[in-house]
């Protein structure tokens, strides 16, 4: 084997040292932001990131072996078994992730109205991570045959993120069936789970019953969100397992056809886009002609840019009278990406782009670019201080 080949993660030990603790959580911290833009992939970070291989080994951890400790009461050997200091560490970040950026930082907000800037963020590190990946490949794999991994992982991943949304059965069997690919698209560096759900139609489903738990319709919702959970655990249970075979069999393959995908997914993560929009009616309020609310919709001018907004509804008519009443009602919007198309602002035919956007996207760019910079100069800086340590 080659001095500079890279050697898949030993998967039978959690490798996960505590001064490992802050880069984990910074990744997870990645991760979990990625998860929340539909078109980024967790995976994609994961493998900008240099924990890919780790991830899959870690998750593979959780087998048969560890239920056999978990239901015989075997706890010692349970956490010796499975790598829950990777995933503590690692979870902790996404977590806070996830919180950060829904909370503190609403980037699902800033998605409808900075678009440009958050996927530019995203489109930077991508860019970055490709030539960084291929400069790891081992020299000896650089042939001519291994283009075609490249190439096919590249078409694949155009493929999916260009498939058009259909209209879609809420049935057992398929919704099963989406749990097992969004999750597996979630692992997969550049293909977003998350998109997939909005392809088959499956998005807001999935987030209109998780909004319904803790409210009177949790059983329902548990219910409609079970063979989902299911599908979900089939799919990464197994997809985890092709991937650490693969990994450990054909590193150099699997890795230029993951690079592939990252390719691909370029297309739908570039900051400039004709994006359009379905706006569907997710609740309604009436309340008097008089309110003060009513009067603030009347004198907003313009389009509204987020994900969710207010906009007046019809007078309600008294049942009796047939005639307008003081009342009026008030329809709360909820608006989801549907469809995006890449354009070049620059050019002739989009000269009247804004001028503000562009800069937006290209600063997203280069903000995403030295991201990844970073990551990698403390990844490499870590790695040549450790080269000589007994990794167990």
């Amino acid at each position: 084997m080659s001095k500079n080949r890279k050697e898949p993660i030993i998967e039978l030990f959690d490798l996960t040292r505590w001064k490992e603790i802050p880069f984990l959580i910074m990744k997870g911290f990645l991760m979990g932001s990625a998860d929340i833009v539909p078109g980024v992939s967790g995976g994609t970070m994961a493998l900008i990131t240099g924990i890919y291989d780790r991830l899959i080994f870690a998750i593979k951890s959780f087998d048969y072996k560890a239920l056999k400790f978990a239901l015989s009461f075997k706890i010692r050997d349970l956490f010796n078994h499975i790598h829950w200091k990777f995933f503590l560490f690692l979870g902790s970040g996404m977590v806070l992730a996830i919180f950060f950026f829904t909370r503190i930082v609403p980037l699902q907000v800033y998605m409808f109205t900075h678009p440009e800037w958050v996927y530019g963020l995203f489109f930077g590190p991508i860019v970055g991570s490709i030539f960084l990946l291929l400069a790891e490949i081992d020299p000896a794999d650089r042939n001519w045959k291994n283009i075609f991994p490249l190439i096919g992982g590249t078409l694949f991943g155009l493929w999916v993120v260009n498939l058009v949304p259909a209209d879609t059965p809420e049935t057992f069997g398929f919704v099963f069936l989406i749990g097992s690919i969004a999750i597996s698209a979630m692992v997969m560096p550049g293909i977003s789970g998350s998109y997939l759900l909005l392809i088959f139609r499956k998005y807001d489903y999935i987030l209109s019953q998780l909004s319904m738990l803790g409210t009177s319709e949790t059983m329902s919702a548990l219910i409609n969100l079970a063979p989902f959970v299911l599908g979900c655990l089939f799919g990464i249970i197994l997809f985890s397992r092709v991937l650490s075979w693969l990994l450990k069999n054909y590193y150099s393959i699997t890795i230029l056809t993951l690079i592939g995908f990252l390719i691909g997914s370029l297309w739908v993560i570039w900051p400039y886009q004709n994006r359009e929009y379905s706006e569907i009616v997710s609740s309604t309020e009436t309340v008097l002609v008089d309110d003060p609310r009513v009067d603030e919709l009347r004198e907003r001018e313009g389009p509204v840019l987020s994900p969710e907004y207010d906009r007046l509804g019809e007078r309600v008519v008294d049942p009796e009278s047939g005639l307008e009443s003081n009342r009026i009602e008030i329809e709360t919007i909820s608006r989801k990406l549907i469809s995006s198309k890449p354009l070049i602002p620059w050019g002739e035919q989009h000269s009247d782009y804004d001028s503000i956007k562009k800069r937006n996207g290209i600063f997203g760019i280069l903000i995403g670019l030295l991201m990844i910079a970073i990551l990698y100069f403390a990844r490499n800086k870590k790695s040549g201080k450790t080269t000589d340590e007994d990794p167990h």
